[in-house]
């Protein structure tokens, strides 16, 4: 049963990756390694991250209950980074931009999929006792692909030197709703005392109303040009 319960959180976590590779067509431009390369970036970045934040942000020692947004806010503005080392692995292949998002896209979350779900993935959910935590882990990872194939969207669009005027303002709306949703959910969570599932449900509308917009900039100045 535990195998079984395992097997289920595994498919649902990480077959959704496969299925957005082989659909999305970059199966068909051989774009395995360059999605390796990404994921090779986002270490570097998240290493250079927990250097900066280790460095510059001591850990809170508030009250009990107490919520630091100061130090919070700070914090997300750290995940910049995440934005810039996007950039470059968009800077660094040649193609549409099509091709440049979903091979940022899906090396990034990728990687982030590996290096922060595995692990508790194969320990916890191999476990003796059932616990939902583990498929909100699944459902949360599927969260995140749709959130990193967004935001290399608004990346790639921002960055664009013909980029009309009437179109800065929302994508640097959007650009600044990618970097700071997790420190508004937390916000939320504090705020408010959201359930898990309730946070889930929350971050996946979030992360939808996000990446609809950014769709719909990307198609309208995609046929603008």
């Amino acid at each position: 049963m535990t195998l079984f319960h395992f097997g289920n959180c595994f498919a649902l976590a990480y077959f959704p990756y496969f299925i957005t590779y082989k659909c999305s067509g970059l199966s068909e431009y051989n774009a395995f390694w360059r999605c390796v390369q990404a994921g090779a970036t986002y270490l570097f970045v998240q290493l250079c991250k927990m250097l900066f934040l280790a460095t510059f942000f001591p850990t809170w020692e508030g009250g009990v209950g107490a919520y630091d947004f100061v130090g919070e806010f700070m914090k997300a503005t750290v995940d910049l980074a995440d934005l810039l080392g996007l950039h470059l692995v968009m800077s660094r292949n040649a193609g549409k931009g099509e091709y440049k998002i979903m091979v940022a896209a899906m090396g990034w979350a990728t990687a982030e999929l590996v290096m922060s779900r595995c692990l508790p993935l194969w320990v916890g959910a191999r476990g003796i006792e059932f616990d939902w935590k583990y498929i909100q882990m699944s459902f949360d990872s599927n969260i995140s692909l749709v959130h990193y194939i967004a935001t290399a969207s608004v990346v790639w669009m921002f960055t664009r030197y013909d980029l009309p005027k009437s179109f800065r303002l929302p994508v640097t709306v959007l650009l600044a709703l990618c970097v700071y949703k997790a420190f508004l959910m937390e916000l939320f969570v504090h705020v408010f005392l959201l359930g898990s599932w309730t946070v889930l449900l929350v971050k996946a509308v979030l992360t939808g109303a996000i990446s609809l917009c950014s769709l719909f900039l990307f198609v309208t100045l995609v046929h603008s040009n």
